[in-house]
């Protein structure tokens, strides 16, 4: 399993439209085989910064969603809508209370 990680912040005045864009990727996303968790998250202290929270069951799985269209739209519209590059770090389980 691998988790990723991807933060967003807006451009003030964005915000809204950020998270429109990062919400619209939730429904196509569950279709996506091997996604075992994609939840995103907003900071209760800065309503301009996102959080993705994801699971992916491989790489594989990985590299399919990197090659989606509607990742590939968002992407293309983070110049627009973000103060900076989304940072995204991958990582892998070591140790859990879950599952």
């Amino acid at each position: 399993m691998l988790v990723i990680t991807a933060t967003f912040q807006a451009k003030p005045g964005q915000e809204a439209q950020l998270e429109a864009a990062l919400v619209s990727l939730i429904e196509p996303v569950s279709a996506e085989d091997g996604v075992l968790e994609y939840t995103l998250h907003r900071s209760p202290t800065d309503p301009a910064a996102f959080f993705f929270y994801e699971r992916y069951r491989d790489q594989a799985t990985v590299d399919r969603h990197s090659g989606t269209p509607h990742l590939g739209a968002l992407l293309a519209r983070v110049p627009e809508l973000c103060a900076s590059a989304p940072v995204i770090t991958v990582y892998e389980p070591i140790a859990s209370i879950a599952d």
